[in-house]
């Protein structure tokens, strides 16, 4: 149990620095606006993304589906987190010259438009949370809860750091240094879900 919300933590905690539509904004609006400007856009996707996992994780819950299908679902996040993983190995930087602005409902556009983002609730958390509800009650909004900690955790502490030291990571090697250790990091999660599922289905 309590390594299941590790992982629930360490998901959201990685996937805050994922490079996505939020991130790239983000830093973007560190580079035009300043650090404060570029909160607005993290509080902004913070409750978006929420809103996506409850009705997510509700939708599902509703839906009178058996435990394979969870964890068939698990066999193909295994595989989006491998992919994942593959995307964050091949990270060289992380600034963007592009200058837009981020209006309120430009966000949440951006943000719901994301693929990747509801592959990532649909095949990796809700499976997983969904199984934790099994043997915790609330078990299943207890593990989403933590993904958007993590998820608030990680991408605050990644506007401060590039706000502040972006001379540094903007040298070549520090950026790839970082999220080749993320991408490992998402292995390992890739193959515990796998084998997880896999041990359901060969018995």
């Amino acid at each position: 149990m309590v390594h299941d919300l590790i992982i629930a933590f360490s998901l959201g905690l990685i996937g805050g620095v994922i490079p996505g539509p939020v991130i790239t904004a983000v830093f973007t609006e560190i580079l035009q606006s300043g650090h404060a400007k570029s909160l607005r856009i993290v509080g902004i996707a913070f409750v978006t993304e929420s809103l996506v996992a409850v009705v997510s994780l509700l939708v599902l819950v509703a839906l009178p589906l058996p435990r394979a299908v969870f964890h068939a679902l698990s066999l193909g996040g295994a595989l989006l987190l491998l992919w994942i993983a593959a995307s964050l190995w091949r990270v060289k930087s992380l600034d963007s010259g592009n200058r837009v602005h981020f209006r309120f409902w430009k966000i949440i556009a951006m943000i719901l438009s994301n693929g990747v983002l509801w592959t990532y609730w649909i095949t990796i958390c809700i499976p997983k949370a969904l199984m934790l509800q099994q043997s915790m009650p609330l078990g299943a909004y207890l593990f989403m809860g933590l993904v958007q900690l993590g998820w608030l955790s990680s991408t605050l502490l990644l506007t401060v750091v590039f706000a502040r030291f972006r001379p540094l990571l903007s040298r070549p090697g520090a950026i790839p240094v970082v999220f080749k250790v993320f991408a490992l990091a998402f292995v390992y999660f890739s193959l515990d879900m796998g084998w997880t599922g896999l041990r359901f289905f060969l018995g």
